[in-house]
């Protein structure tokens, strides 16, 4: 334990024991960790954040639960970070900053701005609140997250498939005559 700084300073994998968030400065990523995935929000200052919710829920219910991962449409909001962080953790993480170049933070700031209020479409895979944000900050749509679901349900297809197979070749063996 570090006791000037009052906490530890052991690595860990868990996102929950990371060191305090710190001080987002504007232009920063936000990873919220909600107990069944990642939310994602982008920094403007002053305590707000930009961020997709679903259309059909409130504000203030918005990205809190599992439902709005499944939802087609979402609405560009301006919130409170606090407010969409609630009881959940959160860290400030540009983790693609040394794979691309960050807009100037006045143009990720206007950028932001001009899609306040305005309805998109919202895919899971294709176009979700980290493609969001990221396309503010780096003028380029990626997903780690995407990714990883789209690596997932490649494999389970694959097996699938492949227990098809073999499910196929073994009730031909079974029902052959001799």
């Amino acid at each position: 334990m570090d006791k000037q700084k009052g906490h530890s300073t052991m690595a860990s994998n868990d996102p929950h024991l990371l060191d305090p968030p710190g001080d987002p400065q504007p232009g920063d990523l936000i990873e919220i960790f909600r107990p069944a995935y990642q939310h994602w929000a982008l920094y403007l200052g002053d305590g707000y954040i930009i961020n997709l919710t679903p259309v059909d829920e409130s504000p203030a219910a918005a990205m809190s639960s599992v439902k709005s991962v499944f939802s087609r449409k979402a609405v560009v909001r301006m919130q409170l970070l606090k407010e969409v962080v609630g009881g959940d953790s959160y860290r400030v993480n540009n983790k693609y900053d040394d794979d691309h170049t960050p807009l100037p933070v006045s143009e990720i700031i206007q950028r932001a701005q001009v899609l306040i209020g305005q309805e998109v479409s919202y895919d899971l895979l294709g176009s979700n609140c980290e493609h969001f944000v990221t396309l503010l900050r780096y003028g380029e749509g990626v997903s780690e997250q995407a990714t990883r679901a789209i690596g997932a349900i490649s494999l389970v297809t694959a097996a699938a498939s492949a227990f098809s197979v073999l499910g196929l070749i073994n009730t031909r063996s079974r029902n052959r005559p001799f």
